[in-house]
Formats: structure tokens, C-alpha cells, sequence
């Protein structure tokens, strides 16, 4: 299980630039309006061997001025409750504001470690300028960054990795499957839980987001003893009213690190919508094995292609990796939902598989000799020999002259041509290059 790190501050400061920069990525939604970002922002950063989960905590503006002291003091204590380690983000270019001082004020009572981040030091004029911070009597230290250039990045993450307790993956010692229902709110997560249990486990209302936690629940059915994981609700900021949105969400992270397979709910009348492409992203990023559910299937007007047109508009949007069992229920009516559970321990097959070298080789090997990478500036690579590695997710090693020199492209090509020859549906593969 991955801590979780959470960039906290107010509003406006390059929280979600920061973000995009830690995360190598453009995920979050960066403008110079305040209260920009309203969906919760999460992903995977892995530096100097140690990985975590960094949350940008945006999206603090919900009305007026007036209310902006009182909704940063929500977010940040959530924050500060479920993180493991907070990153405070101020703006040299403004000094201190009376919104940082509410943020400190905060986090000065707090536990947890804390670093102070002075952004937008684009130059080293304004490195001085940053020495107000240390009124605030948060941090001895100030790491001075531009997230825009980058400037200052690499040493941050250098502090933020020193401060993460090692946390090993979980395996507990009944070794029991543990599969965590997840998707936006009101998809029929609870309702599913129930169905499965046979008894009224959770509760169950109209009204989104009546699961704040995550209930764990332990299950038996086709000769697998499970952990049965109904997550609280992954939903777009935009949509919601109140502050325990966001401790819903980091709630979720923590089920999915903690999970073996995901069963992800999406609603047949909206289709695979962003979120529920976010969600899978963190799936994926964690390597667990997932099984897609279209519920509330009873509701669509059908014809007879429907199911296959719909199921092949969900792989479209899903591509790269579509290679996902998808399942259509009706949680309410009981319909294929043992189907949907089939398909669970089908994947966790899937996952746990292992491939001997020998046979690997066998296959891999005149595959790529047929169909080599392509040459780089004159130079071939040669890939000689491939194997995987003892790890919980299927991971392939192929050995070659020249790793650096191949390309995304070409790895996914391995992939497919993996899938094609074992079965690994609903399984993330990781495929490395090394040097031979």
C-alpha cells in the first residue's frame, strides 16, 4: 500500500500546475481563475524507488468570496486526516495572504509532517522574497519551486520521498481474494453488495454518495473465500454540495491500493463517462485486475445489437487497454449478477498466472523476429531473450542491445501479442526493457 501525499493551499497559488508536474502529466485543469479545479485530481509518482498517491486538493470556491475561509478549513482538515504527508503550497508573487494564514492555522495543529512550498519562483530574484514565509512558523525549511519550468521539482521530491514510511503491500494471512466495488456515486455499489451478501449489509438510498466508507465484508461463493469491499463514491466536484466528497475519495484510493481485483460500476443510461475513466486510471496505475459492471441494464430501451454496440462504444473509450471483461446487470432484478462475480475470479486466475521462460521464449521470440523494432538513427535492436518476474501483477522483462531506443508503441505490440497467447483479461501488463 502507497502513503498518500495531498498538495493543500489557497485557491490560485499552482496547486494543479504542481500537480501536473509531480505526476508527469496534464490531468488537471490549470487556469489563472481561482476555484478552477472541482474534480479531485489523483495519481501515481514514483521517484527514487519509492512510489505514493498525490491528491490535488483544488476546488475550493463553491459561491462567494464571503465563504472561501470556511471551505478551505473543511478541505484541509479532510486532508489532513487521511494523508500521510501534506505539501503546502503558497505564492511568492502574492506573499502572505490572510487565506494562507487560515491554511496554517490549520495545519499548525496537525501532526503530520508538513512541507512548505513557495511556487512561482521562476528566477532567482525571487528566492528572497519567500523568507515571509517562515512567519507562519510551519516548516524551518521552504523548498522554492517553479511548476511551471519545473525549477526546484526534483529537489521536493527528494524531501517528500525521505518523509514516506515504507509500506510494503498488504498480504494478509487468510489469503483471501479481496475485490473492492468502485465507481462514481448512486451506480448501485451498496445495492450490489447487498445482493451478493443476501442481507441488507449497507445502506441504500436515491440519494448519492450515502456510503462514506469503505465496508469491508467477508464472502464466500465458488469455492473462494473473498473480502468484499463496498467503497464510498468517486464523483466530480462540480456535482456535489458538501465537504465529504473528498473524504470519500481518498477512502476509495485507500480500497483500491488494498485490493486484488476492482469491480467497476458504470450506469447503462450514461455510459463510461470521465470519472469512471479516472477511476480506471488509478486501477491501472495500482495494477489490480478489474471487471467492468453496466448496471441499471433493465432501464435501456433495447434492440437486438444493443448489448454488442454498447459494449464496443466501452472499448472504444477504454483503448489502450480494453482487454476488460464487461459484464450488463440489474443489481435490483438479480440479473447476471453471479456472472459479474464469475468474471472476478476469472481475472483473479488471470492475474495470479504465471508463464515459464521456456515457453515464453518459445513464443516471443520468432514473434519478434519476424516483427523487430524499428531502427533508431541506423541502429537495430536486438532483443534476445524475455521472462517474468515474481511479482503480485504480470510483469515481462525483455533483454536487449538498445532499451532506450524502444518505443511505447512497440511494447504495447509485445502486450497484444501476449494477450493473444495467455490469458490475461482484465489484468494491467507491465512490459520493461533492459539492458542485456
Amino acid at each position: 500500500m502507497s502513503n498518500i501525499v495531498a498538495i493543500v493551499g489557497r485557491p490560485n497559488v499552482g496547486k494543479s500546475t504542481l500537480f501536473n508536474r509531480l505526476t508527469e502529466s496534464r490531468q488537471a485543469i490549470v487556469d489563472e481563475a481561482s476555484g478552477v479545479t472541482r474534480d479531485r485530481h489523483y495519481g501515481k509518482v514514483e521517484w527514487a524507488g519509492k512510489e505514493f498517491t498525490l491528491i490535488d486538493t483544488g476546488g475550493y470556491v463553491k459561491g462567494s468570496g464571503d465563504i472561501f475561509e470556511e471551505e478551505i478549513r473543511k478541505q484541509v482538515i479532510i486532508a489532513i486526516e487521511e494523508s500521510d504527508l501534506l505539501v503546502f503550497v503558497v505564492d511568492v508573487t502574492s506573499g502572505l495572504t490572510d487565506l494562507d494564514e487560515q491554511v496554517a492555522n490549520v495545519l499548525r495543529r496537525s501532526k503530520k509532517k508538513i512541507i512548505l512550498v513557495s511556487n512561482k519562483v521562476d528566477n532567482n530574484n525571487r528566492i528572497p522574497d519567500s523568507s515571509v514565509f517562515y512567519g507562519m512558523g510551519i516548516s524551518d525549511d521552504i523548498f522554492n519551486v517553479s511548476s511551471v519550468s519545473g525549477s526546484g521539482t526534483g529537489e521536493l521530491l527528494d524531501e517528500i520521498v525521505k518523509n514516506l514510511e515504507e509500506k510494503p503491500e498488504e498480504i494478509d494471512d487468510d489469503g483471501l481474494l479481496k475485490l473492492a466495488i468502485v465507481g462514481r456515486p448512486n451506480v448501485g455499489k451498496s445495492s450490489l453488495t447487498n445482493a451478493l451478501l443476501g442481507n441488507e449489509r449497507n445502506i441504500v438510498t436515491s440519494i448519492a454518495g450515502t456510503t462514506r466508507d469503505a465496508i469491508s465484508t467477508r464472502f464466500s461463493a465458488f469455492g473462494f473465500d473473498m473480502k468484499l469491499i463496498d467503497t464510498a463514491g468517486l464523483r466530480k466536484r462540480g456535482k456535489v454540495e458538501e465537504d465529504l466528497e473528498f473524504y470519500s475519495v481518498m477512502r476509495s484510493i485507500r480500497a483500491i491500493e488494498n485490493s486484488d481485483i476492482c469491480l467497476l460500476m458504470i450506469e447503462a443510461s450514461e455510459g463510461i463517462m470521465a470519472q469512471d475513466l479516472n477511476i480506471l486510471n488509478l486501477i491501472v496505475k495500482n495494477k489490480k485486475g478489474v471487471v467492468i459492471v453496466v448496471n441499471k441494464w433493465d432501464i435501456v430501451e433495447k434492440e437486438s445489437n444493443t448489448a454488442k454496440e454498447y459494449e464496443e462504444a466501452i472499448r472504444h473509450r477504454l483503448a489502450p487497454f480494453n482487454d476488460i471483461p464487461i459484464v450488463f446487470t440489474s443489481v435490483t432484478k438479480k440479473q447476471r449478477v453471479i456472472k459479474a462475480l464469475e468474471e472476478v475470479v476469472k481475472v483473479y486466475e488471470n492475474r495470479t498466472r504465471k508463464v515459464v521462460t521456456s515457453k515464453l521464449n518459445d513464443l516471443m521470440l520468432p514473434i519478434i523476429l519476424k516483427y523487430p523494432p524499428p531502427a533508431i538513427k541506423g541502429k537495430y535492436i536486438k532483443i534476445k531473450f524475455v521472462s517474468m518476474l515474481p511479482t503480485l501483477a504480470p510483469t515481462f522483462v525483455f533483454y536487449c542491445n538498445l532499451p532506450q531506443y524502444v518505443k511505447e508503441p512497440y511494447k504495447r505490440f509485445l502486450e497484444n501479442k501476449i494477450r493473444e497467447n495467455y490469458r490475461y483479461s482484465g489484468v494491467p501488463i507491465q512490459i520493461f526493457m533492459r539492458k542485456k
